[in-house]
């Protein structure tokens, strides 16, 4: 690895994807131990697993609850992982818009590319800078299903799973992922 390069985690992309989850940009916590959502306080690992979203992969997997050690593995399950803003920081508030400027054309690539069925968005945050540069402000973006698409990939937006952010409960976070599987259920 160049020592050089900034902190990061590798995309973990393939065909054939549902699902393509896509945060904000990686935490240092989470890129030095070389997994997706890896901090002990943040929510995604024990919403996901709660959610009939992940039913099918806990069960290929023979595991009660998947855990960030899980996420290579969820790549032949049809789950990938990437971030808009590839570059590690301790809080997103870090990343500057240039990055998210240049992050929309690489994600918009990885997209083209890949083709998921479903990029989900990991908060508000990140999202609104591609709503901004796709619908520009006729209208604000909203969680759930959104009315565009990149490269026939439908777009969906969740809660932030971060541990910071005492908006939504657990339950709530774990409704969301409920809802994007049954989205994938009708279609």
């Amino acid at each position: 690895m160049d020592a050089d390069a900034p902190l990061s985690l590798p995309d973990l992309l393939g065909d054939g994807l549902r699902v393509l989850f896509v945060g904000i940009n990686p935490s240092i916590y989470s890129a030095q131990r070389g997994h997706y959502f890896a901090r002990p306080s943040n929510r995604f690992w024990p919403c996901f697993s709660r959610s009939r979203l992940s039913l099918g992969a806990r069960e290929s997997l023979s595991l009660a609850e998947l855990r960030p050690e899980h996420d290579h593995g969820l790549l032949a399950l049809g789950f990938g992982f990437t971030d808009l803003v590839k570059r590690a920081t301790v809080r997103a508030s870090e990343v500057e818009d240039t990055e998210f400027l240049a992050g929309i054309t690489q994600l918009e690539a990885k997209l083209a590319q890949y083709r998921p069925r479903v990029a989900c968005f990991h908060g508000m945050t990140g999202y609104r800078h591609v709503h901004r540069v796709m619908a520009g402000d006729a209208s604000p973006p909203v969680l759930g299903l959104q009315s565009l698409c990149i490269a026939d990939t439908q777009l969906f937006v969740v809660p932030s799973p971060s541990g910071a952010n005492a908006h939504f409960s657990r339950a709530e976070q774990t409704q969301w992922y409920d809802r994007l599987a049954d989205l994938l259920s009708h279609g």
